[in-house]
C-alpha cells in the first residue's frame, strides 16, 4: 500500500460513526457499510476503541465474506485499563497482542491486512510497541503496518524497525498541523489517511470553499475532499457518516476537479 498501489477509488470510509445499537440503528449502519462497498470504497477504517470491538463485529456481520479488493483496517493501542476502567493509551505488548487476536476473531479474518497503532503510548518505548506489530506480522497475523497521530521523528523511528505502509493523522484544508508528516509520507510513498478530512461546521461557512463550490457545482464538503485529493497522490481520505446519502455525496467528490487557482484559494 504505497502511492503507486492506492486503489483507483481514492476515498475510503471511516466506520467510527456507525451505531451498533439499538437494532434499527444497527440495521441502518450495516446498510451504509454495504452501500459503501457497492460503490467501490477501497478501504474501511475501524478500531478496537470504537465500542470495544463492537464496530469490528458490525462490519463483519454486514460484509463478511469480504469482497476482493476491499481492505479492512483496524487500530489497536487504546484500552479500558485506566484506574477506573476508563479508556487510555495502552501500548504494552501483551495488550497489543490481545487486541489483535480479538480483532481477528471479530472481523472473522485469518490475517489483518492493515493494522495501525492507534496512538503511540508515551509510557512504553516506541520500539516495544512497533516491534510487537512487527512480530505479529512475522507470525502471519498482520500484513501491513500503519501508525496514527505521529510526528516525523516518530515515523522515522518506526521505519527503522519495520516498514510502515500508512499514516493516519488529523488533517484537512483548514487544519494542516501535520503538513510535515504528509510531506514525509509523500517522499517515502507511504499512504496518508487523514482523519477528520472535512472541518465540520467550518468548511461550509468558509467564503473560499463556498465560492469554489458554486463554481464547480459541488458541495463545500465535496470541495474539501477534492482539495485533499489534489494535495497529494498518497492521500486517501476516510470520511465517516451514518447516512447513505451523505456517504454517496462524499464519494462523489472524486469527480470534482479543482484548478490550481481554486486549490490555492481553499488552502490559504
Amino acid at each position: 500500500m504505497t502511492s503507486t498501489s492506492l486503489a483507483v477509488r481514492r476515498i475510503g470510509f471511516g466506520a467510527m460513526h456507525l451505531p451498533t445499537t439499538p437494532a434499527a440503528a444497527r440495521e441502518n449502519a450495516k446498510a451504509v457499510a454495504r452501500r459503501a462497498v457497492e460503490l467501490g470504497v477501497p478501504l474501511i477504517d475501524t478500531a478496537h476503541l470504537y465500542g470495544g470491538g463492537a464496530n469490528e463485529e458490525l462490519l463483519a456481520e454486514a460484509l463478511h465474506p469480504y469482497p476482493d479488493g476491499l481492505l479492512i483496517t483496524t487500530k489497536v493501542g487504546v484500552a479500558r485499563t485506566g484506574p477506573d476502567g476508563e479508556w487510555r493509551l495502552d501500548g504494552r505488548p501483551d495488550v497489543l497482542r490481545d487486541q489483535v487476536d480479538q480483532a481477528l476473531r471479530r472481523l472473522r479474518l485469518d490475517r489483518i491486512e492493515l493494522l495501525q497503532l492507534h496512538r503511540i503510548d508515551p509510557e512504553i518505548p516506541l520500539a516495544d510497541q512497533v516491534g510487537t506489530l512487527r512480530d505479529l506480522r512475522e507470525q502471519g497475523k498482520v500484513n501491513l503496518i500503519g501508525l496514527s497521530e505521529v510526528t516525523v521523528e516518530q515515523l522515522d523511528q518506526a521505519r527503522d524497525i519495520v516498514e510502515i505502509a500508512s499514516v493516519q493523522n488529523r488533517y484537512n484544508a483548514l487544519d494542516r498541523e501535520h503538513e510535515p508528516v504528509l510531506d514525509a509520507c509523500e517522499r517515502a510513498g507511504i499512504a496518508f489517511l487523514p482523519w477528520r478530512p472535512v472541518a465540520a461546521g467550518a468548511t461550509g461557512t468558509n467564503p473560499a470553499f463556498a465560492a469554489v463550490a458554486a463554481e464547480t457545482g459541488a458541495t463545500a464538503t465535496q470541495v474539501a475532499l477534492a482539495w485533499l485529493l489534489h494535495r497529494s497522490p498518497v492521500m486517501l481520505p476516510i470520511p465517516g457518516t451514518a447516512r447513505i446519502g451523505h456517504m454517496e455525496e462524499n464519494l462523489a467528490a472524486e469527480r470534482v476537479r479543482l484548478t490550481e487557482a481554486q486549490f490555492q484559494r481553499c488552502g490559504r
